[in-house]
């Protein structure tokens, strides 16, 4: 196995080694969760292995939770499928963490590239961990006193616009309603702090007033995702991509219409952050 960093905030291509094996070794697995935690965002190339083998690699993170608004591979109740056409073009365009209108937002992402765009179609990921330890101490201490509202409904208000579309996730909007995060949350596994607010999920933060809280974040928002604190990955068929979603966000580059882009797509169940 050998490791090569992809950005200095984080990130890293993983060579030498096939899903498959991982599957099957402790040892091997055992490493490469220390790596996706160390380095946030993990890279594999050429893994061209069947649903069944990606989901049980992803199994190996932990419980694979469900998706209200994605479909499943066939033959699969786990992985899911993200899929933009010209027709049907992805309405996710903001930087996020996955989930956080959740109670127990995931702990992992993993996306398995299957159909890719022969030009465009990148993936952005930027690290909070890095981005709160850019802060001055006074900030640090200032966001860590404050607590933020994320909600299922603003993430899809596109497709809850959609004609059909409230009908649509009425059920995905009974069973999540509005929660409360930490603006700053402490990982469960490194004991680092990282920021955890994102422009898709979160809508304001509770402890402030309207117009403090909307320039709080806008300021949040801009810090978490500059350049110093990011990595780019540009997707090659069957590349798979592994992230720690407590610490980072990510964000799509939907620059390839009308061209075609499927992924699969599993996410591991987390803990309430603290």
């Amino acid at each position: 196995m050998k490791v090569r960093k992809a950005a200095g905030a984080l990130g890293a291509y993983v060579s030498g080694l096939d899903l498959t094996d991982i599957v099957s070794s402790n040892a091997l697995f055992a490493e490469v969760r220390t790596l996706a935690v160390e380095h946030e965002v993990l890279f594999f190339r050429d893994q061209k292995v069947a649903p069944s083998v990606y989901r049980d690699f992803a199994r190996r993170f932990g419980e694979v939770l469900d998706h209200p608004a994605y479909a499943l591979v066939p033959g699969t109740d786990e992985v899911q499928i993200l899929e933009s056409t010209e027709k049907n073009p992805t309405k996710i365009e903001r930087w996020h963490s996955d989930m956080t209108f959740a109670p127990e937002p995931p702990s992992f992402t993993l996306l398995h590239g299957q159909i890719i765009p022969e030009f465009g179609g990148d993936t952005l990921w930027a690290s909070a961990t890095r981005a709160y330890e850019n802060l001055s101490p006074q900030l640090q201490n200032f966001f860590a006193a404050l607590t933020a509202v994320h909600d299922f409904r603003h993430g899809f208000k596109e497709s809850l616009a959609e004609p059909g579309g409230r009908e649509r996730l009425a059920d995905a909007i009974s069973a999540n309603p509005p929660v409360e995060h930490p603006v700053v949350r402490t990982h469960p596994e490194t004991g680092k702090k990282s920021l955890y607010v994102n422009a898709l999920f979160a809508t304001h933060i509770k402890e402030l007033e309207k117009l403090e809280s909307e320039r709080m974040l806008h300021f949040l928002y801009q810090h978490i995702v500059c350049e110093e604190h990011t990595v780019r990955l540009s997707w090659a068929p069957y590349t798979v991509a592994i992230w720690d979603n407590r610490s980072t966000q990510h964000k799509p580059v939907n620059d390839f219409f009308p061209q075609h882009r499927k992924m699969h797509r599993v996410t591991i169940r987390g803990d309430r952050p603290a």
